[in-house]
């Protein structure tokens, strides 16, 4: 039996696009080498069994805690583990699960292999990898973005991960080329790759207990409307006002020109809004989207009636992409929202203040249809956004004729990716 570790890809953040990267390799990994040992590196405690059910299939897997935690007596800290790597006696449950794994892949959390979002986040990225090789296990970097490296350190810390790594994939053509420069004289063709986010093979499932207001414009069963697109819009950005711009660079007034875009919508349009969040979190959190959805419809008031509604149920990513596959058009700011959108042939458009979303959007020939407010200004970036919404139709078939290929590549780069597992 093929023992197999997940690293980064934590299926319980509340964050929807990290279930989505999770859920797709460990679909993807089950699909190929059905009788794997597989292990998701996860914010629980200790080593667990649990399901994962897609459709009519079901799985078992383990779940193995590893968080960044400053109490070293938790076994699930990474402190405990890296300690443990010196003191054996001391039966980390981390350290065990990677000297069992025939291979360990890590995708860290798609976008975080970078020092962007300071050095304790860089930390519970990097030094698990570290640990992997510390401990002689092959290491697979799955398709993920790499960068930027701000400090001298951080890059010279990544560049060795790289050159250690078994095999490493970039999830674009950008991150390929940071790819390529980290590894220097040691790039090696048939080891590191260009691919694409794996959430493109994210499968599709009806949510069980769709609310009824949504129902009543999704679903087939309820006579659906079909004039009706979607927007996510990012809590983070959206809640964080003045001081995440600044985090950022943002020059628009992100929660200004959102609300411009719905109400030009709902004044010059007959079609309806699902606001759609993708970050599941308290709403006392700065990161939920729900909690800009709601403030959101308060501020358009009257005009949002019966015409604007808010997907307020507590869904699965696949359940998310299922709504989403079912509207006309989509704009999201949470780059796996759009990647739901865009493996499912919407027209889509994206609010992104990361290079990241540039990348996969160029993937499938859509690069023009990504508005960076950290160079527009609120009411251009408001127009840019509307203007792709009247696009759609001729956006679609572009979108169509790309399709195919980019969901080609992901399922080979996972064909290769599973065969050098089993072959480890």
């Amino acid at each position: 039996m093929t023992s197999i570790s997940l690293l980064g890809a934590a299926p319980d953040t509340g964050n929807l696009g990290v279930s989505a990267l999770s859920n797709s390799v460990v679909h993807a990994i089950h699909e190929r080498i059905p009788n794997a040992d597989l292990c998701v590196f996860d914010n629980g405690k200790g080593i667990r069994r649990r399901n994962l059910r897609i459709g009519d299939s079901e799985w078992s897997l383990r779940g193995c805690g590893l968080v960044n935690s400053r109490r070293i007596y938790r076994r699930e800290s990474l402190a405990h583990m890296r300690l443990s790597q010196v003191f054996p006696k001391l039966m980390n449950p981390g350290i065990q699960t990677i000297r069992q794994s025939h291979v360990v892949l890590d995708i860290s959390g798609g976008d975080s292999f970078t020092d962007l979002y300071g050095s304790r986040r860089f930390e519970l990225i990097s030094r698990p990898k570290e640990i992997v090789l510390a401990a002689h296990k092959p290491l697979i970097l799955l398709p993920q973005t790499y960068g930027p490296f701000r400090s001298k350190k951080a890059h010279a810390r990544a560049a060795d991960i790289v050159r250690h790594s078994h095999a490493t994939w970039a999830r674009d053509a950008r991150s390929f080329e940071i790819m390529v420069d980290l590894l220097g004289s040691e790039f090696d063709s048939e080891r590191h790759k260009c691919g694409v986010d794996v959430a493109f093979l994210l499968p599709t499932v009806r949510p069980q207990r769709l609310e009824d207001s949504v129902a009543q414009w999704l679903d087939e069963a309820y006579g659906a409307n079909p004039d009706v697109i979607g927007l996510n819009i990012s809590g983070l950005i959206y809640n964080g006002g003045d001081s995440a711009a600044r985090q950022y660079g943002i020059a628009a007034n992100y929660a200004l020109a959102v609300q411009n875009l719905v109400e030009r919508l709902l004044r010059e349009t007959d079609v309806n809004v699902l606001l759609v969040p993708h970050v599941n979190v308290p709403q006392a959190e700065i990161e939920s989207d729900l909690r800009a959805c709601r403030q959101l419809v308060d501020k358009i008031g009257s005009l949002a009636n019966g015409r604007v509604r808010v997907l307020t149920g507590q869904y699965s990513e696949m359940e998310i992409k299922w709504v989403i596959a079912r509207l006309q058009w989509f704009c999201g700011t949470r780059m796996h929202s759009t990647i739901a959108s865009l493996s499912s042939g919407v027209p889509s458009a994206a609010i992104a203040y990361s290079d990241k979303t540039l990348g996969v959007f160029a993937t499938c020939g859509q690069q023009d249809q990504v508005f960076d407010p950290r160079v527009t200004q609120t009411p251009d970036l408001a127009d840019s956004v509307f203007e792709s919404f009247a696009q759609r139709k001729q956006i679609a078939p572009l979108l169509r004729k790309k399709l195919p290929r980019v969901l080609s590549i992901a399922r080979s780069q996972m064909d290769t990716i599973a065969e050098c597992c089993e072959n480890l």
